[in-house]
């Protein structure tokens, strides 16, 4: 995905979505069932949609929506950094060594005896 950036405020971040709202569903009686509380929230450059209803007023869960959309996105352009390599410390190298000696004379083992040793 290409790189965005994030908005400072909410009401920029706002402006670069899609805003809907509905009825509400679950506990919260007529309250929520007449009026349209719920808020959907689709953030037009990368497509990310959040969905908040768990208030009676549309005001906070607008205000929660712009929260979630924003940790959603702050994840979303997260970049790993760079992997530095480093050297393998002479005690790795030294433990290296030693696991494919007995891994040699295990499999040297294996193998029949020679013609002139019967």
């Amino acid at each position: 995905m290409d790189a965005f950036e994030i908005p400072a405020t909410d009401e920029e971040l706002l402006a670069e979505c899609d805003v809907d709202t509905f009825h509400g569903s679950g506990p919260g009686g007529q309250s929520v069932n007449t009026a349209d509380s719920a808020v959907r929230l689709r953030h037009r450059p990368t497509g990310v949609t959040v969905v908040c209803r768990r208030e009676r007023s549309q005001y906070r869960n607008k205000r929660a929506c712009l929260q979630l959309l924003r940790r959603k996105l702050q994840v979303l352009a997260y970049e790993a950094p760079e992997r530095v390599p480093t050297t393998e410390p002479r005690r790795v190298k030294e433990s290296v060594l030693r696991e494919k000696a007995r891994t040699s004379a295990r499999k040297r083992l294996r193998k029949p005896p020679a013609p002139d040793e019967e």
